[in-house]
């Protein structure tokens, strides 16, 4: 019986793993986070631009809609809230046009931009990117259709 109590001890002296073991494991879940994260960074922010893409798309559709019941576009100073509120002393308004009850953020959660008359266009819209500030190196802009 003393023999099998000594082969226990040994085995249970070699199971779990040393510092050395422990160290390495880390160091290579430390590489593969390096080499993976910046990829996956550059995913969200090219996601978060489409999806500017895609909501103003969708902005620019409420505001035709919004046209074809007003006999207009939403003033500058109506701004996107015309879209789900209606502007006083609008009687053709027959909306809401988005199905937010808020004027929508982009998804750096700015206000878009909206302008009427629009630089070539009846209207503008656009959102300020990641930057936040308008005509900024990160500013997305789509001009009305």
């Amino acid at each position: 019986m003393g023999a099998a109590r000594r082969l226990t001890r040994r085995a249970s002296r070699r199971a779990g793993f040393s510092l050395v073991e422990m160290l390495v494991v880390l160091a290579i879940i430390g590489m593969i986070v390096g080499l993976v994260g910046p990829r996956v960074l550059n995913y969200l922010s090219e996601s978060k631009v489409k999806t500017a893409q895609i909501q103003m798309e969708n902005i620019a559709s409420a505001l035709d809609l919004f046209y074809l019941d007003a006999g207009r576009y939403p003033t500058t100073e109506e701004g996107l809230a015309a879209l789900v509120r209606p502007p006083s002393g609008l009687a053709g308004w027959n909306g809401p046009y988005l199905k937010s009850n808020t004027a929508p953020h982009d998804p750096w959660c700015h206000d878009y931009l909206y302008r009427a008359p629009g630089q070539n266009a009846p209207y503008d819209v656009g959102s300020r990117g990641p930057t936040g500030k308008e005509g900024g190196a990160g500013t997305l802009a789509r001009a009305a259709r």
